[in-house]
Parts: structure tokens; sequence; C-alpha cells
């Protein structure tokens, strides 16, 4: 019996932005798939073709202070 393929960071990333319209941020990206570098993982999802949008927002950190990230999302 053949062994079932785990998805990568960047298909779990792809499938978060898919269901989530409002886009993903670095902590989002940690929280729901253990990813560290959202940055990277974008990147791997452009250089497949997949268009992506992103912007600086504010946001709070755990801490509860704010601070700015990107978020990226899916291109219409």
């Amino acid at each position: 019996m053949g062994r079932i393929k785990k998805p990568t960071q960047a298909e779990r990333i792809y499938k978060y932005m898919q269901a989530h319209k409002n886009g993903i941020t670095s902590l989002q990206a940690l929280d729901y798939c253990s990813c560290i570098d959202l940055a990277g993982r974008i990147r791997d999802l452009r250089e497949r073709g997949i268009e992506i949008n992103s912007e600086y927002v504010m946001v709070r950190n755990r801490n509860g202070e704010k601070c700015r990230v990107k978020r990226y999302w899916l291109a219409s």
C-alpha cells in the first residue's frame, strides 16, 4: 500500500486563502498552517502561477501591541 502524501506548507497556505477571503498574515500562517516563512511560501505559490495580492495592515500581536504586518490574499 502506498504512502499518503501530506500537503506541503504552500498547499496548506493556498487552501487557507481559498477558505478565508480576507487572506492570511504571518501569525495566522504560524497558528493554522505551522508555517514560519509565509513570504517564502507565497513566493513558491506565485512561481506556480497563482496570483496573490498583498498589503501592509495594522494588527495587534499576542501582547496586545499594534504592529504592521503583510496580509496576502488570492487575486480574484
